[in-house]
C-alpha cells in the first residue's frame, strides 16, 4: 500500500518504460510505410476504431471496478479481524477468572493463560498472512514479469519471502502445538480448533462460565468467518476468461490505433501547407522549416498514438496488478504490517513484555 499523498509518477513510467519504446516502434512502422514508401492507403477509417476504443473503455473500466471492489473488500475484512481481535483480548482478560473456579489459581497463573490465549492468536494471525501470501498460479505471471521483479527487488521487501513461517510462529505457540500444527494443511485453521479446546479446558475447570464461554466461542467463530472471506478471495481469481479477452482487446485496439490517426494528421499537415501558400517571403528559414514539418505532419502521430497506446494499457496494468489484494505487491492491503498493529495493541492489552516494536517500511509502501 502506498502512503504517500501523490502516487509517485515517476515510478510509474520507470515501470512502463518497456511498454513506452514499444508503443513507440508500433506507431513508427506504420508511418514509415505511409510516409516514406508512400503507401497511402495504408491507414484505418477512424470512426469504427473510435467505436472499439470505446468499447475497450468499457471493459477496461469494468475490470479496474471488479479489481477494486476485490481490494476494499479485502481491507473491509482485515479492519474486522482488527476490530475482532481486540474484542477477543479483552474477553480474555475479562472472562477467564477465579470467580467460579474449582480450584482457584494465582493472579501470576491467570495472567499466564492470558498470556497463552493472546500469543496464540498472535500465530493464527501470522499462520493466515502467510497463508494469504502463498503464490496461485494466476498470480505468477505477474511476479515474474522483469519490470515487476526489479520494481520489487529496489523499492520494497515481502517479510513473507524472506523469514519462513516455522521460525516466526514457533515464539507463539508450545512445541507441542507447533508440532500438530505443522503435521495438516491449514495452519490458522487448526490454530483456531487448538484455541477451542484450550477453552472448553478452561470452562471444565471452571475459570469460564457458561455464558462467558458461549461468547468467546462465538468470537472464534468470527474469526473463522473473516478467515473463510479473505480466503475466498485469495483462492478464487478474477474470471480469467474476462481478465484475457480484456488483454487481447486492449492489445487489438493498441495496434490498430497508428493507423487510425495518420490520416487525421497528414490532414492537418495539408491544412497548415495551404496557410503557407499565403506567406509573403516563401524562401525565408521560418517558412522553408514550416513547409517540411507540414510535408511530414503524419509523424507526430508517433507520439500521441504511443500516449493513448499508454493510457489505455496502464490503466489495465493497474487492474490486472490489483486485482489479486494479498499477493504481495505494492497496491496490496498491508496485511504484514496490520498484524504487526493488532500484536502489539493486544500484548499492551494484557501487560505483556518483549512486546516488538513496529515495522520500517521503506519508499513509502507498506505490506
Amino acid at each position: 500500500m502506498y502512503t504517500r499523498r501523490i502516487f509517485p509518477v515517476a515510478g510509474v513510467l520507470k515501470w512502463t518504460r518497456r511498454h513506452i519504446f514499444l508503443f513507440l516502434f508500433l506507431a513508427l512502422i506504420p508511418v514509415f510505410l505511409f510516409d516514406v514508401l508512400g503507401l497511402k492507403w495504408l491507414h484505418v477509417p477512424w470512426l469504427p476504431l473510435g467505436v472499439l476504443g470505446t468499447a475497450v473503455a468499457f471493459i477496461v473500466s469494468f475490470k479496474n471496478n471488479a479489481s477494486y471492489d476485490r481490494l476494499w473488500e479485502a481491507r473491509k475484512i482485515w479492519g474486522g479481524i482488527v476490530n475482532a481481535s481486540r474484542s477477543w483480548t479483552i474477553m480474555v482478560k475479562d472472562f477467564i477468572n477465579n470467580n467460579h473456579a474449582k480450584s482457584p489459581l494465582s493472579e501470576r497463573e491467570l495472567a499466564l493463560i492470558h498470556r497463552e490465549l493472546v500469543h496464540r492468536h498472535v500465530a493464527w494471525l501470522t499462520a493466515l498472512r502467510y497463508q494469504l501470501r502463498k503464490d496461485k498460479p494466476w498470480e505468477m505471471h505477474l511476479k515474474e514479469k522483469r519490470s515487476n521483479i526489479e520494481f520489487r527487488a529496489s523499492q520494497y521487501r515481502v517479510c513473507e519471502d524472506e523469514i519462513p513461517i516455522e521460525e516466526v510462529i514457533k515464539s507463539y505457540i508450545s512445541d507441542k502445538e507447533y508440532k500438530e500444527l505443522f503435521a495438516k494443511g491449514n495452519q490458522a485453521s487448526q490454530i483456531l480448533g487448538i484455541q477451542s479446546k484450550r477453552l472448553k479446558d478452561l470452562m471444565n475447570q471452571g475459570l469460564i462460565e457458561d455464558f462467558r464461554h458461549m461468547e468467546m466461542t462465538n468470537m472464534l467463530v468470527e474469526f473463522y468467518t473473516l478467515q473463510g472471506k479473505s480466503e475466498r478471495i485469495k483462492n478464487f481469481p478474477y474470471p480469467r476468461q474476462f481478465a484475457t479477452l480484456n488483454y487481447l482487446f486492449v492489445w487489438i485496439f493498441i495496434i490498430l490505433l497508428p493507423f487510425g490517426i495518420m490520416e487525421g494528421f497528414e490532414s492537418i499537415g495539408d491544412h497548415i501547407l495551404e496557410d503557407l501558400v499565403n506567406h509573403e517571403s516563401r524562401t525565408s528559414l521560418g517558412h522553408l522549416a514550416q513547409e517540411f514539418i507540414a510535408k511530414h505532419f503524419v509523424w507526430f502521430s508517433i507520439p500521441f498514438s504511443a500516449l493513448i497506446s499508454w493510457v489505455f494499457h496502464t490503466m489495465e496494468a493497474i487492474g490486472e496488478n490489483t486485482e489479486n489484494p494479498f499477493e504481495g505487491g505494492p497496491n496490496d492491503i498491508p496485511i504484514t504490517d496490520m498484524s504487526r498493529g493488532i500484536e502489539i495493541d493486544i500484548r499492551q492489552l494484557i501487560d505483556d513484555t518483549n512486546i516488538p516494536e513496529p515495522y520500517v517500511w521503506k519508499n513509502d509502501i507498506v505490506m
